[in-house]
């Protein structure tokens, strides 16, 4: 590793965030407080159950950053170099739309189409290549140091959810098995519209819940933006393995290409709807929002880098998203508005931590746009 990028791994591996006295005093207050929670609680890395090893981690190679060789970009930059040499022998059996441009419905109607065997070609051999890259990538993870010891890997994001990101994982998983890597591969077991919204419900300061049923969650990503309400059923499972998105708006921005002020905008709106929902069914919401967002963020809020995928300059010293929004939404029922901003992938892993309970350590990879990742050490005793 270059010294450049070790000093970078330091940084993000940088120590746990510690609660000071007078936090834990703000804690323990009801949820009709009128403080928001200190500065240096976003992107917390410890958590009662579980410690955030590493996330956002950037491994360069002599091609570049070592994630973006197993995103879904590039799994469709590798299709349309597959569908460029078949071009060379005649007709190219996907036609003539770009690769990036594919759904994965066509993509996965193709991979199953017996008659379309020319098709399906090329797509298993796009498949075994993403997949040796994705082996590739994970062992390259898996000698870093936030990541040793790592025994089970989540793979989450929209890609494994099609036919033919899962068979790319699987033949991954077997690679890996191959080069006898002892680490598990599983697919994460929500929906990955609720997976970035879900897994809030471990990070939300457990004050704000004394008086509330639900919370206000919200996934920002290269392509889409999700927002939703989440229902802790804290009842039904304390460890919150049973808590439920009932509600949720999905916008792909991507296609609108809004400017960062209009996405902004657009997301204010979508939360003042789910708040107005919720009054209208009786939900007790709680004055919290969850800002799941690409990138490495500070303790203060804003973004050190990572977020380039998103328009606009969101790593810019005058943007900061909590403060946008409380300026929109100041409170929620009467009571000022907390809204916290941690990294998609560790969101979207935190969602599984109720099923990672049999392992000590495990990791999660958000294959979308690009390669979102994070590591986690559990705090309890293994349950075997």
């Amino acid at each position: 590793m270059a010294k450049d990028d070790k000093r970078k791994d330091r940084e993000f591996r940088g120590k746990s965030d510690k609660p000071s006295r007078e936090d834990d005093a703000r804690d323990a207050k009801a949820a009709g407080q009128t403080e928001h929670p200190p500065p240096d609680v976003h992107g917390a890395r410890e958590l009662p159950s579980v410690v955030v090893e590493g996330y956002s981690l950037q491994l360069r190679d002599k091609d570049g950053f070592v994630g973006d060789q197993a995103s879904q970009t590039a799994f469709r930059e590798l299709l349309e170099r597959w569908r460029q040499r078949r071009r060379k022998k005649g007709r190219d059996p996907l036609g003539r739309t770009h690769s990036k441009e594919l759904s994965k419905s066509v993509l996965d109607a193709a991979l199953k189409d017996e008659t379309a065997s020319e098709a399906a070609d090329v797509l298993h051999g796009a498949i075994e290549e993403f997949a040796e890259e994705l082996a590739w990538v994970i062992d390259k993870f898996l000698q870093q140091p936030s990541w040793k010891g790592v025994e089970r890997i989540v793979i989450g994001g929209g890609f494994p959810e099609s036919d033919v990101g899962e068979r790319a994982v699987l033949q991954a998983a077997a690679i890996l098995q191959h080069m006898k890597l002892d680490v598990q591969l599983a697919r994460i077991c929500h929906a990955t519209d609720d997976g970035g919204l879900l897994g809030w419900v471990h990070l939300v300061p457990p004050a704000l819940l004394k008086h509330s049923d639900a919370i206000l969650a919200v996934d920002i990503g290269g392509t889409n933006i999700r927002c939703g309400i989440v229902k802790t059923r804290v009842k039904r499972a304390p460890d919150m393995s049973k808590a439920k998105v009932i509600r949720r708006e999905k916008w792909r921005h991507r296609d609108d290409k809004p400017n960062r002020r209009e996405l902004v905008a657009r997301l204010a709106d979508m939360l003042n709807d789910e708040i107005r929902y919720s009054h209208r069914n009786g939900i007790r919401l709680a004055p919290f929002i969850g800002l799941a967002c690409p990138g490495l963020i500070r303790k203060d809020g804003s973004i050190a880098r990572g977020a380039q995928n998103l328009p606009g300059d969101w790593e810019s010293d005058s943007f900061h998203l909590p403060s946008e929004l409380i300026k929109v939404i100041p409170t929620i029922g009467g009571v000022p508005t907390v809204a916290l901003m941690h990294n998609d992938a560790v969101v979207q892993g935190l969602s599984e931590l109720p099923f990672m309970q049999d392992v000590e350590r495990w990791g999660v990879l958000t294959i979308g746009t690009g390669l979102g990742n994070a590591s986690y050490t559990n705090k309890r005793p293994r349950k075997d």
